[in-house]
């Protein structure tokens, strides 16, 4: 994944392309522009998408629950499920907020990589938490959970995570969340990251519809005569 583009291929709830075969078709796009290696959720996703590529996959499982803020791959027993539909990769909520069962990232880490042979790739919220992470065995930490554990998140990349992050780990560190653009990627790549991950600027079209659509709205706006 060196120096190369990851495509999260997910649909979120509701969205017309929520289906297996949809994901697999769009993780076949994403090979044809270029990418590198593809980020899926669900066994289903992943099962399909593995058939449908022959790019490094790496798998999740979202799962909420009143029992904890934790939702990408929160539990021993989601990322078995990951595993097993065929991911080359894991990656998990590693931010120091505690599991269901009152564990915290770490522990949960030990014990996947007693179980599992999947190298992991730990999503942080904070400098801390990828340092711990890394500490704990991940194989590559990614900024993906950066703005989302306390509060709205900004509007704008978090690259000096990134680059802090850069400079003090030995695995590499894959840069995501919300970016958006040419240019952020290019930053991010300033900034050290070892690959960046984009997701909705590419696969999510209901997204870029409502961007399109404010825009024309704004512009009818000003056209309108006072």
């Amino acid at each position: 994944m060196r120096g190369g583009l990851v495509v999260s291929v997910q649909a979120p709830p509701g969205s017309p392309l929520r289906d297996p075969a949809h994901m697999a078709a769009m993780a076949r796009a994403a090979q044809a522009g270029g990418a590198n290696a593809v980020r899926a959720e669900g066994a289903r996703d992943i099962a399909a998408i593995r058939g449908a590529i022959d790019l490094p996959l790496i798998g999740l499982r979202k799962r909420k629950s009143r029992d904890t803020a934790v939702v990408i791959t929160p539990s021993l027993d989601d990322a078995r499920e990951v595993a097993a539909a065929g991911a080359h990769m894991l990656a998990l909520d590693a931010t120091g907020r505690l599991r269901a069962d009152g564990r915290g990232p770490g522990e949960l880490m030990q014990q996947l990589m007693r179980e599992l042979p999947l190298p992991l790739l730990a999503d942080v919220d904070s400098y801390d938490a990828g340092i711990a992470a890394r500490d704990a065995g991940a194989a590559a930490v990614a900024t993906t959970l950066s703005g989302y554990t306390s509060g709205a998140p900004p509007a704008a990349p978090d690259l000096a995570l990134v680059e802090r992050l850069a400079a003090a780990l030995d695995c590499p560190v894959l840069a995501e969340g919300r970016y958006a653009s040419v240019e952020d990627v290019r930053r991010a790549f300033d900034a050290g990251a070892h690959a960046v991950v984009v997701g909705t600027a590419i696969t999510d079209p209901v997204a870029l519809t409502r961007r399109f659509a404010a825009a024309a709205a704004r512009s009818e706006v000003r056209r309108a005569p006072a």
